[in-house]
């Protein structure tokens, strides 16, 4: 079944409604009509199964026929995506989803090729949210991840609580394998980190100032092995484990 996504602040489990994009989707694209059986879900945990009664140009209205709650995952991950040139972006954001981050903080590195005013900060964080939408419509998932309006390193920590644990890409030397940090962690707590910030830089990597920041903040530098990765890799290759690894 087609999958759509209606805003916390308009879900109505007793009436469900698709407006705007999403009526226009169902109705004029995918041409469904009365009858049609649809799943809904409201970014935040909560699903309904549900059948058009009726259709008009800008709303269709549903009946529920069931009603399903997807508990959160074991581990909040936020990844702090310095952004890369080109779409990718777009397919970090779009992998991110699927991997299962509940959020992503896209940041304007000081060697991000990328340079965007107020504008069009806002513009960009906007359509990275769609296409985290699209994403998770796509691959089943219920917890919406936020997308964060672009922000330089230091408004991030500024705006940001402490995690549990605290990660950052890094080509320098000292950096640790991630392996090894996680298994440091887990002896020293009783419990698996509740919540993670996973820092990936721009290709050349994080400044000498950036990742100073970044470790009097509390982030511990991980070293993704002898080859350089690309950004989009980097990023999929760090959540990939971090999910392995701590939300299952």
């Amino acid at each position: 079944m087609h999958r759509f996504y209606i805003p916390p602040n308009e879900w109505n489990p007793d009436a469900p409604l698709l407006s705007g994009s999403e009526a226009h989707h169902a109705g004029h694209v995918l041409r469904m009509e009365t009858g049609d059986k649809v799943v809904l879900f409201n970014g935040c945990g909560r699903e309904i199964t549900a059948e058009i009664v009726s259709s008009e140009a800008t709303a269709i209205r549903l009946r529920r026929l069931h009603e399903a709650q997807t508990p959160p995952l074991r581990c909040q991950i936020t990844l702090g995506q310095a952004i890369p040139k080109g779409k990718n972006m777009d397919l970090i954001v779009q992998k991110a989803v699927e991997i299962g981050a509940a959020e992503i903080a896209p940041l304007l590195s000081d060697r991000t090729v990328v340079r965007l005013d107020e504008e069009s900060a806002t513009s960009k964080q906007a359509k990275w949210q769609t296409v985290a939408i699209e994403a998770a419509k796509q691959c089943g998932q219920n917890w919406l991840p936020r997308v964060r309006t672009p922000q330089t390193l230091a408004q991030f920590f500024q705006e940001h609580r402490r995690f549990d644990l605290q990660l950052i890409g890094s080509l320098q030397s000292d950096a640790m394998h991630l392996k090894k940090i996680l298994a440091e962690y887990s002896a020293g707590n009783s419990e698996r980190p509740g919540n993670v910030l996973m820092l990936v830089g721009p290709e050349g990597d994080f400044t000498p100032a950036e990742l100073s920041l970044a470790r009097s903040q509390g982030c511990r530098p991980i070293t993704l092995g002898p080859v350089v990765l690309r950004v989009e890799t980097a990023s999929i290759y760090c959540l990939s484990i971090l999910s392995y690894e701590l939300l299952v």
